[in-house]
């Protein structure tokens, strides 16, 4: 499955990160079952060291999930961010907690100018890998 974002997700996405830096953001992205991004759930991150890890906060995690069965959408990714990295990758602490192993996860990186946002699978036993994702305009449906 290849997640479909529009421009606006992304744009919401790294505004987060960038209002929550240099602390990690996170939140989650509910849609279609066929990958289409429709909503974005931020989430307040209660980790105990904020500034390299991240934990959403269980209330935010259930508000978004019973928003998402509302709306008819499906948890098909989660997002958080790492603050300083110019590629972001997956740490060992983002693949022991990779909770969800059906979900894509985003990680965006502002230790450039541009800020950068990679999209992988991540299983305990396996690891990540990265994938593609696609982004669209807002005017496409």
């Amino acid at each position: 499955m290849v997640v479909h974002l529009k421009q606006k997700h992304v744009d919401q996405i790294i505004a987060h990160a960038r209002e929550e830096s240099p602390q990690e953001c996170c939140g989650l992205i509910g849609g279609s079952a066929e990958g289409t991004a429709r909503s974005i759930y931020r989430a307040r991150n209660v980790a105990v060291q904020p500034l390299v890890t991240y934990e959403a906060a269980p209330e935010d995690l259930f508000l978004a999930q019973r928003t998402m069965r509302e709306r008819g959408e499906q948890l098909i990714a989660i997002y958080h961010s790492h603050p300083r990295a110019t590629d972001p990758q997956p740490s060992q602490t983002d693949v022991r907690l990779a909770y969800y192993p059906s979900a894509v996860y985003f990680i965006v990186g502002l230790g450039s100018e541009e800020p950068c946002v990679r999209a992988f699978r991540i299983r305990e036993q396996e690891g990540w890998e990265s994938i593609a994702y696609k982004i669209t305009d807002d005017l496409d449906q």
